[in-house]
């Protein structure tokens, strides 16, 4: 006996069991897309992390705990490039770190470059 749901039933299945995009299916780093990052963290997350990431936004102050100095915090997730990307797609459990799905693979791959490149170029950063 089939039911009118089973299609549906079916994609959805499907869906759920597509592999996420992973470190492999990473996009080439290029200066376009660090730039396409950097954009993106001015909109999307100067307000908490501060202008040079340094945890210092102006929301900063309000969020409790405190957003983290991405030169100098260690990261819950890790810091490579495609750690930060599975941090920006799940967020971070008890902060308001929120996921950022509504941006693109493609900007969160450019936030994740360009995250990583403000934490090298960091006296004091922690690999």
């Amino acid at each position: 006996m089939h039911s009118k749901w089973m299609p549906t039933a079916v994609v959805a299945a499907a869906l759920l069991a597509a592999p996420a995009t992973r470190a492999a299916d990473a996009p080439k780093k290029t200066p376009q897309l660090v730039e396409k990052g950097k954009a993106s963290f001015t909109t999307n997350c100067a307000s908490c992390h501060g202008p040079k990431g340094e945890g210092d936004g102006v929301a900063a102050a309000a969020l409790k705990p405190r957003p983290a100095n991405l030169l100098t915090a260690s990261f819950k997730g890790g810091a490579k490039p495609a750690q930060v990307f599975e941090t920006l797609g799940k967020g971070v459990p008890g902060t308001a770190m929120v996921a950022f799905k509504h941006l693109s693979e493609e900007e969160r791959w450019g936030l994740a470059y360009y995250v990583t490149d403000l934490r090298a170029k960091a006296p004091k950063a922690k690999k």
